[in-house]
């Protein structure tokens, strides 16, 4: 049977104009809580990637066992049974409600790649850029800091920028825990207009436009860098 598409009905889930204000619809509602978990679960991902990949690099045998593990557990099992254990488990013992578990089940999950990521371009660094600040009398933490981990920065924003992207489609899995995000509320519009593939498309623009910003602005920010570093 032909497919009548509906695409007016559209918009109301989008936005709505009433006496000239602007009202976001629930597809716009929906997108600002992806960016917020997106966000926070970015800073985390960075937070706990640049942790592990400095203990993967550590001389303490433990510490890099710890590092290990973390990063072989978090990589070969699938994220939604990550979610629900955080969102099931820890959540309850740390207190905390569905959206922050989200964002550290995120967070856990791409930190474990991001961490690869940081630790090859550390050890991307050349050897002799160490070796001429420990013979200035640098401590190792001031010879990361403002040796090593500068000159990473511009080798690992790429790929940790297309951890961030990865991220932002990922978050769409949150909405299993029943967090009203955009693919959340997508999945609501479909149960009350039956409009499966208005909804799904419009949905999918919004996190393409989302990604492919992203991206633009990460090309920018690494010709900068590079502009910099010259």
């Amino acid at each position: 049977m032909p497919y009548r598409w509906q695409w007016s009905r559209v918009t109301p889930y989008l936005y709505r104009m009433v006496d000239g204000t602007f009202y976001p619809g629930p597809l716009l509602k929906g997108l600002v809580v992806t960016l917020r978990i997106s966000a926070w679960g970015s800073l985390v991902m960075l937070g706990l990637g640049l942790a592990t990949a400095l203990l993967l690099l550590s001389s303490s045998l433990a510490g890099r066992a710890v590092a290990r593990c973390y990063v072989e557990l978090i990589r070969n099992t699938p994220l939604l049974v990550q979610i629900y254990l955080v969102y099931f488990v820890l959540a309850p013992i740390l207190g905390l409600g569905r959206e922050p578990a989200g964002i550290l089940a995120l967070g856990l999950f791409e930190g474990a790649f991001a961490a690869e990521v940081i630790r090859a371009g550390i050890r991307a660094v050349p050897p002799s850029q160490r070796e001429a600040a420990a013979s200035l009398g640098l401590h190792p933490w001031q010879i990361h800091a403002f040796i090593v981990l500068p000159q990473a920065v511009r080798i690992t924003v790429p790929p940790l920028t297309g951890l961030a992207i990865s991220l932002v489609k990922h978050s769409a899995i949150v909405s299993a825990i029943a967090i009203f995000d955009l693919a959340s509320e997508g999945r609501n519009a479909i149960a009350d207009t039956f409009m499966t593939f208005e909804i799904w498309l419009t949905v999918a623009a919004i996190y393409l436009v989302v990604t492919t910003a992203l991206s633009l602005l990460a090309g920018r920010l690494e010709r900068r860098l590079s502009l910099s570093i010259r």
